[in-house]
């Protein structure tokens, strides 16, 4: 459905360290670096599906009051990395990794970047049971 995202940035090399760090976990990579722009791809997907931006405008970056972009992670474990990475990397945590009231799977972890920019790893998948 939808074709990619962007966020803003004020500092596109704080912001590239932020989300090399982070965004691996659920599977993206770096494809694309330059003053302006950071573009990442999933592993396997030939577009850059999330890009990191300096405003066209020019004007300062600012993040956008109940704007959230929320990815896909196929495991818990993923969401407790993530969340993990993104504190390490100069994140802020908006909520820590656990259940929500959405539905009985939905398992997610919240953060800010560096710029404000909220973030979310979800996994919807139930917990595997015990071996």
């Amino acid at each position: 459905m939808l074709l990619y995202v962007t966020l803003g940035t004020n500092d596109i090399d704080q912001a590239r360290h932020f989300y090399d760090v982070v965004l691996p976990v659920l599977g993206y990579r770096r494809q694309r670096y330059s003053e302006e722009e950071i573009g990442y791809a999933a592993d396997g997907d030939i577009r850059c599906r999330l890009w990191i931006v300096t405003p066209f405008n020019r004007r300062r970056a600012s993040n956008g009051n109940g704007s959230m972009v929320a990815l896909a992670a196929e495991t818990r474990a993923d969401v407790d990395a993530f969340y993990r990475a993104a504190i390490s990397a100069g994140g802020v945590s908006e909520g820590e990794p656990g259940l929500r009231p959405f539905h009985a799977n939905f398992y997610a972890a919240y953060v800010r970047d560096p710029d404000g920019n909220k973030l979310s790893a979800v996994c919807e998948a139930p917990e595997p049971a015990a071996e």
